[in-house]
Order: structure tokens, then sequence, then C-alpha cells
């Protein structure tokens, strides 16, 4: 058979098609670009989730949303971890039944405050006929008080609590709508619903600081989480001429008659704005309607509302939120109204009172649903304001036993620290500490506070030392922090 002449076919190669191939460090170059972008990515994560402070890291999610879902995993739940109460005599049923003059035992004496324990100065030449003119622009004059010379009480000074039959006026009939006008709105800044508050409530007496300026003797840490009431309250009577008092166990009747008088009036209240987890949050304040039944408020993180009426929160809504702070309020006033301020007041003119009134509230509370953590913790805080430590302690531990208290409550109010240090449970206090440290409460000066009365108690001095540097070192002007370290280096 005849050889075929069989003709195979070349191997199929770039340069067939007259194509040359491309070199081999393009595809090193590629692979090494690719390789550098992952890196980069996870590193820039890193950096995002560890390296960036909070402020910064929402100035990168203001920009870029998507890194939102980068950020650090919440706590398990969205809820405070839960804890065993401890071996005690006082069962929640005690705490509900319990009378207003129970004894307790002598708590051990500390210096941080729970509320503000400022009282009305009683001015003999205030009457009830000589109150100046809402509208009247007082003479402010705004100066930086030194580091040394910003102070606060450190108990109630019953010297100065208001008497409350002394000038009593019989209180007009409510209108049934109020609305006060002159504040200027005030959008806040990172963090700084409390500064921005201030300035608004101020802003109706012609104050024309900017929110910075408060900032800075409130939370001079850009991050610091939380201002306290009686730091506001501090700020108002050292920085102006005006005067302001914080208490506990308000009342819906009472922010009318506040609206109503044309007094301005600063409310603390819970707060879950969409795509957040429960947070602390001030309010101002501006008007109410009864016939809606709805106040109208300055909200410095949501806005002014249409046309600047404010923003409509029902009673029933605004009083659910407000009891997470145990209703409490600051009201910002001009000396001469002292009197009036005093009337509106009543009873919560003596701050122990208004205490005892909180505490009766909350009890209420807790008898008609036996599972409201923030009646139980507002019973603690009562409590504690009182210097009943064993039945605040009491209620703290029922409160945490349910298992559904924020995370961030221990941001805010540091109740707890106060009643289990002055109990002597100095383990509760440090897992306090230690859940705040973890989950962004480093930046609290409280945290560090209590951290360092427990390392002096157990006498780790040095510790201690290092626990109120740090606390100075995020807000220097925290007198209680100062003093303390002031006498271990005595």
């Amino acid at each position: 058979m005849p050889e075929q002449n069989i003709q195979q076919k070349p191997e199929f190669t770039p340069e067939y098609d007259g194509i040359a191939p491309p070199p081999r460090f393009l595809l090193w170059l590629v692979l090494a670009l690719f390789l550098l972008i992952l890196v980069g990515g996870i590193g820039s994560i890193y950096v995002f989730r560890s390296v960036l402070l909070p402020g910064q890291q929402q100035r990168v999610i203001d920009q870029l949303p998507f890194m939102r879902a980068f950020m650090p995993p919440t706590p398990q739940g969205g809820t405070l971890p839960t804890a065993e109460p401890a071996n005690s005599e006082i069962s929640p049923e005690d705490l509900l039944s319990a009378p207003l003059d129970l004894p307790t035992t002598t708590p051990v004496p500390t210096t941080q405050p729970t509320e503000a324990a400022a009282a009305i100065q009683i001015e003999p030449s205030a009457t009830p006929t000589d109150p100046p003119s809402p509208t009247v622009t007082p003479t402010l004059t705004p100066t930086l008080i030194p580091p040394t010379e910003a102070s606060e009480s450190a108990a109630p000074d019953t010297s100065q609590t208001m008497n409350v039959n002394q000038n009593a006026i019989a209180m007009p009939a409510l209108p049934a709508s109020a609305r006060m006008f002159g504040f200027t709105y005030i959008k806040q800044s990172w963090n700084n619903c409390g500064p921005a508050n201030l300035t608004m409530a101020l802003s109706y007496y012609g104050w024309q600081r900017d929110q910075s300026y408060a900032a800075q003797l409130l939370k001079p840490d850009r991050e610091d989480k939380n201002v306290s009431p009686h730091e506001m309250v501090r700020f108002v009577n050292e920085q102006t001429d005006l005067r302001a008092v914080s208490r506990m166990g308000g009342d819906i009747n009472m922010l009318r008659q506040f609206v109503a008088a044309q007094i301005p009036v600063i409310i603390e209240t819970g707060y879950m704005p969409e795509g957040y987890d429960w947070l602390g949050h001030y309010q101002t304040v501006v008007a109410y309607d009864d016939l809606q039944d709805v106040f109208y408020l300055y909200d410095s993180y949501l806005g002014n509302g249409g046309g600047g009426e404010g923003i409509a929160e029902t009673y029933t809504d605004l009083d659910r939120n407000w009891q997470h702070f145990n209703r409490t309020f600051i009201v910002i006033y001009h000396p001469g109204r002292e009197a009036e301020v005093r009337n509106i007041l009543g009873e919560h003119a003596d701050p122990m009172r208004a205490a005892e009134i909180a505490l009766e509230t909350a009890q209420e509370e807790a008898r008609a649903n036996p599972r409201d953590v923030y009646a139980w913790f507002n019973m603690g805080t009562s409590y504690t304001r009182l210097g009943r430590y064993q039945e605040a302690a009491a209620a703290y531990d029922k409160a945490r036993s349910e298992g559904s208290l924020p995370w961030r409550m221990i941001w805010y109010q540091f109740g707890p620290f106060e009643a289990y240090f002055n109990t002597g449970r100095y383990d509760d206090v440090l897992a306090l500490v230690n859940i705040n440290l973890t989950n962004g409460a480093q930046y609290v000066e409280e945290t560090h506070y209590w951290h360092g009365r427990v390392l002096e108690a157990r006498g780790d001095i040095s510790g201690a030392r290092q626990a109120f540097s740090r606390a100075l070192q995020r807000n220097y002007l925290y007198e209680e922090a100062r003093a303390a370290l002031d006498s271990l280096n005595a």
C-alpha cells in the first residue's frame, strides 16, 4: 500500500497568528498588583477598626457608607451582660414595698455625684411680681475657668435646698398649648448632643457662643461619650449670669408648666435612631399641644421639624424614652425668676425629695410590670441618690438579671459603680469597668475613676494613680479624679 503523504497541522502558537506573547513579567506585575490591592484592603480595614478613633471612623462612614459593615461588632444581643444577684437579705419584693425611711447601713464616703446636687440659691430680693420678661436678653460674660477652679458639689448642699413654701405662688391654669420662640437651632457635631442642646437653650437668652465653646469645658476629649447633667448645670452657673438646676423624677405636667412659663428645659432620654443601637440623648422642649397630646422638641441630631416648629413627639412616647434616665431634666432660668421656678418644681425643689418621688414612681412601674428593667434601674439610681446603697445594689442586680438593659447604659449612668463600691462589691465594679473598657467607654472618664477607686481600696496605689491619671487625660476638669490623685500623692 503506498505511503500516504499526511501533512501534520502545526501546533497553535501565538506566532502562528502573528501575535507576540505578553512578556512574563507583565503576568507577575498583574499578580503583584492584585496582591497589593488585597493586602491594602485588609490593612485599611484593620486601620479603620483598630487604629482610627470613633470620630474618625464616623467621618469615613459619612463618605463611604459601606464601611459601616467593618465596624467592630456590638455586644451580643445589644444588651448589657446579665448578672446573678449577690447574696442579699433584700429581695425584689422588699424593694417594691420598702418605706422611704427604711434604715440602711452607713455608706462608705464617695465624692462622685449621681445627680446634680445643685439646689437653687434662694434670692431674698426675688418676688413673684418682679421677674424679668423672658424676651429680655441678659448680659452674658462667658469666661474659661482654669482646671483648678472648676468644681462640683460632692453631696447635696442642704443649706441651699429650696424652701417649697417660701414665696409660694398660686399656679395659673395651663393653656391648652404653649410655645417658646427665640431658640437658635444647632445641629450637633460628632457625639456632641450635650453641648449642642445646652447652647440651644442658652440661645433663648441671647447666648452667642457656639457648641464648641461649651464642649471644651464639658468634654475636652472629643471622643468622650457622655456629658452628665451636673456638668451642664455647673457650666451655666459658672460661665453665665443665668442659673440652672437638674432634678430626677420629673413628669409631663412639669414640662408643660415650664414651657408655659417660657423657661427653657432640657430632658435626658433614651434614643434609638434608625440604623443605630440604643443611645443616650438630650433634647430641648420648645412647645406642647394638649389637643394633640404632643410636645415639640429641638433635636440636635434629627432637626427642628418643618418650619422650625420642632419635632412632634407624643406625651406617651416622650415619657417612655424619658423613663430610661429616671426622667431627669435641666432647667435654665434668670435669677430673678427664682421664686417662680421654685414654685413649678414644688417638692422637686428639694433634690432629696425629688429622688424619693422618682423612687416612688419606679416602684409603681415595677409593680405594674415586674420585667420593666428601666423601672428597676431607676429604683437603683434613686436609692443611690438617697445614699441607700444596699437597696440600690439589689435594685441594679434585679435590672441586670433581666438581660435587656442596653449595652451603653453605663456609658451615661454610673449609679451601679457607686452602689456596688459602697457595699464593698469591688468585683462587680471591676466587671462593669471591664465591660466599658471593651465597648467604647474607655473614652468615658468615670470608667477610669471607678477603676481607680477599687484599686485604691485594695491597696494597689500605683494602679490607682494610673487609673485616676487616665480619667484626667479624658477630662482634665474632672475634679473627683483630680482630688483622688492629689490625695494619693500627698
